[in-house]
């Protein structure tokens, strides 16, 4: 499940399925979601998405990208699912995160912690 999850972590952008992760797994794709989530909590798409939400968080508040341009760098094939599922996780828009996002001299370390959604 490490393996799989690590991988879920450095390819987020990539297109990753249950079938390919269970392999990295070397488990039955059903065996690896109910074990996945079991064991973290949440199901590998759930994670999946958690983690591209992330990463869209901060190139919001240190790049000057637009929001569909992060997008899809981030691994979404539509704005309009980026924006929903966005705003589902953090509980604002990705243009409303952006507006109030933390000044630039508080420490990463503090921001990362602030900012880290819940769901």
């Amino acid at each position: 499940m490490l393996r799989a999850r690590d991988a879920m972590d450095r390819a987020y952008a990539q297109p990753l399925d249950v079938p390919a992760l269970a392999r990295i797994a070397h488990v039955s794709p059903s065996h690896f979601s109910r074990t996945f989530r079991a064991t973290f909590g949440e199901t590998p798409h759930r994670y999946l998405q958690r983690r591209r939400v992330e990463r869209a968080m901060f190139l919001l508040r240190e790049t000057g990208n637009s929001a569909t341009d992060i997008c899809f760098m981030v691994g979404f094939e539509s704005p309009g699912t980026f924006s929903r599922t966005f705003h589902r996780i953090v509980g604002r828009s990705p243009r409303e995160y952006r507006k109030g996002a933390v000044a630039a001299d508080v420490p990463t370390c503090f921001t990362k912690a602030w900012t880290r959604p819940s769901a």
